[in-house]
């Protein structure tokens, strides 16, 4: 699994039919202090993600476990909205509200 932040999308008119629908999200790769990497990742959303939060993605084969996902040809998915990152009993990370 990865931590991104949401930084953009991405729209595709012509596209496989299994995709239509979908919600598909660029997030850039983040360690767990919160700082990114320069390493960016497309996946497609499963929770209702947004621009500038932080998500849990599985790539792989695991991205085809949901039942939004399980007959389409994905291998990235956004399948959680952090909350909170706790680390050695320190809050490293807490969404805003």
């Amino acid at each position: 699994m990865l931590l991104v932040r949401i930084v953009g999308s991405i729209v595709a008119t012509h596209k496989d039919p299994k995709l239509t629908g979908g919600k598909l999200l660029i997030g850039k790769e983040i360690r767990l202090d919160g700082s990114t990497t320069d390493t960016y990742h497309v996946a497609i959303d499963t929770v209702g993600a947004g621009e500038g939060e932080v998500c849990v993605v599985v790539r792989g084969s695991s991205a085809r476990l949901t039942p939004l996902t399980g007959d389409k040809p994905v291998d990235s998915a956004i399948i959680a909205i952090v909350d909170e990152i706790e680390i050695g009993g320190s809050i490293v990370f807490r969404k805003e509200r």
